[in-house]
């Protein structure tokens, strides 16, 4: 075997997302990504300062409450001689008991329509900040509950983006004012015309954005739609921003980037970009649903008609350089009306623990994303769910297959798994010494079949389940799975 560097994973729980801690696979076992399970539609924007053109939905769970920020905005287009018509962009905020049933506040902060009753949240600021856009609020890890910058978010002028972005801070996610009235990251390096994410990175203790940008410059016309992204220690002050590096250099344009630490395991980086895809008009393009209005949006502008958009899953190690997926994480579904146009499969920003629809069944990860955009008279924000660490998984089938790990220390007492198999399948493991030779009472025949689907279940071997004598000694891990998938694993 190669002697590669060996990797301290103390007792992090480990997700198989690419291959970072893979050194071989047999030609059974594969890395395959998961798709989550649509779910019910939560949320329908059918207020009169809300509208079809709702999205960039930000989730937030503070405690046992959970706050969600979208912004607003309307869409008319009857026939082929309008222009789309606008309402003024602003930031409404739901609120949630459980992530999944959801109620306006009437916060009566601003005006519509000569009323304050309604939940919008914020407007813009000052002469320079007029109107707002990718907005997408944080709480500050380093900020204690009371403080006036507890809740922290980025945002540019919706109606300039050539203003830049500027830092807002708020105590209780509702009342919120800038933080200074010069921008932070000045226009001239990017539109912002996308979710403009930030969050504290505990694990490097910096501030990290996330925003879309043009490889071929900040124009729209010409450039191909990316994601940069640049580091802060104090929120105000920003590193020069640079593009994403990606492992498969896959050439697609993306629009939203949705980047954030697992909570899981927050060494890591996960991504939910949107793919836009721009094609031909075409007898397929036809097929889609609303026909009419899509001709109409086509004769507006072409793409409007004929470009879909899609959701993707990335991750990301550094922060810097992500493994993408070149499959779809959420596809657009069954051929329905609100779904298959440029603007659906947004995804949202955040993801939280809810109970499972089947009794007694751990709890799974859910997340949103968007549909019917920009047709009709609201959005729809549908509800998603996948497994816990169920991303992706070392997958073989019931003819067997074999991974092998680089080499790894690690501290704890037991090797526990997630993991699921099906009634005839199995997975077994064996430690090895850095050499690849099994170490007695670890070999693959001393170990137990391990069965079942559980998020958390300890290997047992003849002699039991200690490895604490092993630990801090660098070793491999030898997986053998029959019709199996092994997502994440820890040393605890």
């Amino acid at each position: 075997m190669s002697n590669p560097s060996i990797h301290s994973i103390d007792s992090r729980l480990e997700l198989f997302l690419d291959n970072h801690l893979l050194e071989s696979f047999d030609e059974g076992a594969t890395l395959r990504l998961h798709q989550p399970t649509p779910r019910d539609d939560v949320f329908v924007t059918d207020q009169p300062w809300e509208g079809n053109m709702c999205g960039y939905v930000t989730i937030i769970q503070d405690s046992d409450r959970y706050m969600m920020y979208y912004r607003t905005g309307h869409c008319i287009l009857e026939n082929t001689e309008n222009q789309p018509d606008h309402f003024v962009i602003t930031v409404a905020l739901a609120l949630s008991d459980d992530g999944i049933h959801w109620e306006r506040p009437n916060l009566g902060l601003f005006e519509h329509n000569g009323s304050k009753q309604n939940n919008i949240v914020w407007t813009g600021a000052g002469e320079k900040l007029k109107g707002v856009h990718g907005f997408a609020p944080f709480i500050d890890l380093t900020e204690p509950k009371g403080s006036p910058t507890r809740f922290k978010a980025l945002g540019a002028a919706r109606a300039a983006f050539g203003n830049g972005l500027f830092a807002m801070g708020s105590s209780d996610g509702i009342h919120w004012s800038l933080l200074q009235e010069d921008p932070v990251l000045d226009g001239s390096v990017a539109h912002f015309d996308s979710q403009n994410l930030a969050f504290w990175d505990k694990e490097n203790e910096v501030y990290r954005i996330y925003f879309r940008n043009y490889t071929g410059g900040t124009s729209f016309a010409g450039g191909q739609r990316g994601i940069d992204t640049a580091t802060s220690k104090d929120f105000i002050h920003w590193s020069d921003n640079k593009p994403l590096n990606w492992t498969n250099s896959p050439d697609e344009q993306l629009y939203t980037n949705q980047v954030i630490p697992y909570y899981r395991a927050p060494h890591i980086f996960l991504g939910f970009p949107s793919r836009y895809i721009e094609r031909s008009w075409s007898p397929s393009i036809e097929a889609l649903p609303e026909l009419k209005h899509r001709k109409i949006r086509a004769a507006v502008n072409p793409r409007y008609g004929s470009a879909i958009t899609d959701g993707l899953f990335m991750s990301s190690r550094n922060g810097t350089t992500f493994n993408r997926w070149a499959e779809a994480f959420i596809r657009p579904g069954p051929q329905m009306k609100g779904n298959w146009t440029y603007g659906d499969n947004y995804q949202c920003w955040g993801m939280f623990e809810t109970p499972s629809s089947i009794p007694g069944a751990p709890p799974e990860i859910s997340f949103y994303a968007s549909e019917n955009y920009w047709r009709g008279e609201a959005t729809l924000f549908r509800r998603y769910t996948i497994r816990q660490d169920g991303f992706v998984s070392i997958h073989a089938p019931l003819s067997g297959g074999e991974a092998i790990t680089n080499p790894i220390t690690f501290t704890g007492e037991k090797l526990q798994l997630n993991f699921s198999t099906s009634a005839a399948g199995s997975l077994k493991v064996e430690i090895q010494d850095i050499s690849g030779k099994a170490l007695d009472g670890y070999k693959l025949e001393q170990c137990h079949d391990i069965i079942g689907d559980e998020i958390e279940r300890t290997v047992t071997w003849e002699k039991g389940s200690h490895v604490a004598s092993l630990a801090d000694t660098p070793i491999r891990l030898r997986f053998i799975l029959k019709d199996a998938d092994l997502y994440a694993m820890r040393f605890s």
